[in-house]
């Protein structure tokens, strides 16, 4: 255990300060990455890809102006987190940089920054994860997020966590495609990433989702045994959720995460997440995390909020009910979420 999360953090922040593939962001480009982080939400909740180096002051004044809240530019600057560029290769001749720079033969093609403090358990947090669209699909993203999780588990804090916003699932998807489990809905969704979680998958078979987590019993042959946790049917238009003994065996953590996880996946799959009229009733009780009607009870909020901001024609998206889903799908992510 250590001493203190305040100098674990600060010995994480150095460990990623020195890893090739990243660097961190100078005070001279701080408004770079700024227009960087501005470009990732607009892209994700407007839906307008954005080039950060063509972000001039008018153009940066009308995103943030459309954004609000979510367009708010951070203040404080390495006071509250580390930002980082990802590197990727450079052209002939080198590659310049934000701000000019050269980079050795590699260029920033994406960024990233952690906070500068713990979140639930000692876990290290990303507030904002972006890749140019020239280098996704290539695993920069997933590198990145491999490099905090081992400089976090390195100086004894748990993993890491983000959050993705509620408008954009092909984060939402991306982070589950990662392994990641799910923590909470309560204000967007909080995903994490800890050793104490082993790996898992969620598969159909036979019309169910489920959740299988990997397990090396003592005695079994070399590699992963994939072991059974609960499973999600459907009944007429309500939910079936059937546990494992393995699941009523588990650990905490497992046991706290493994509902809302599978929630998640049932959510986006467009499967039923209510198990009848007195489960509803009670959804609010799981507003925060837990029982899948909880995700059903938060993306109804979402989905009035979102009515509400709308620009209030007849067609209205309609709230969620038994058998709900995530909104469809926004071209890319922003802060906590990844445009991999």
């Amino acid at each position: 255990m250590v001493k203190s999360w305040d100098m674990a953090v600060e010995r994480a922040q150095e460990r990623l300060a020195a890893a090739p593939a990243l660097r961190a962001v100078t005070d001279e480009e701080a408004r770079e990455f700024a227009r960087w982080d501005l470009a990732a939400c607009a892209e994700g909740e407007l839906g307008e890809p954005v080039d950060p180096a063509a972000i001039g002051p008018a153009e940066e004044a009308r995103l943030r102006a459309r954004l609000g809240e979510s367009g708010r530019e951070w203040p404080g600057g390495e006071l509250y987190r580390r930002r980082y560029w990802l590197l990727g290769e450079g052209g002939p001749g080198g590659a310049t940089g934000p701000g000019g720079t050269q980079s050795r033969g590699t260029r920033p093609v994406g960024a990233v920054a952690v906070d500068n403090w713990t979140k639930g358990s000692g876990q290290l947090a990303v507030s904002s994860l972006y890749l140019r669209p020239d280098a996704r699909n290539r695993g920069l993203a997933a590198a990145a997020l491999d490099r905090v999780y081992r400089a976090a588990t390195a100086e004894g804090l748990s993993g890491y966590r983000l959050e993705a916003d509620w408008a954009w699932p092909q984060a939402v998807r991306y982070y589950l495609r990662r392994g990641l489990w799910v923590r909470s809905w309560k204000h967007a969704i909080g995903l994490t990433r800890m050793p104490q979680l082993p790996p898992y998958r969620v598969r159909e078979e036979h019309g169910r989702l489920v959740l299988m987590v990997a397990d090396r019993p003592s005695g079994a042959p070399s590699g992963e045994v994939w072991t059974p946790l609960l499973a999600a049917g459907r009944e007429g238009r309500w939910l079936r959720l059937d546990e494992t003994a393995a699941y009523r065996q588990a650990d905490g953590w497992v046991h706290d995460y493994a509902r809302s996880t599978l929630a998640l996946h049932l959510a986006l799959a467009g499967r039923p997440l209510v198990r009848g009229p007195q489960w509803w009733a009670e959804a609010w009780r799981w507003s925060d995390g837990g029982e899948p009607e909880g995700l059903a009870h938060r993306i109804e909020q979402y989905e009035r909020r979102r009515a509400a901001a709308d620009d209030r024609t007849a067609a209205q998206p309609e709230v969620a009910r038994p058998e709900v889903e995530l909104p469809a799908p926004a071209p890319a992510p922003r802060p906590g979420a990844v445009a991999p």
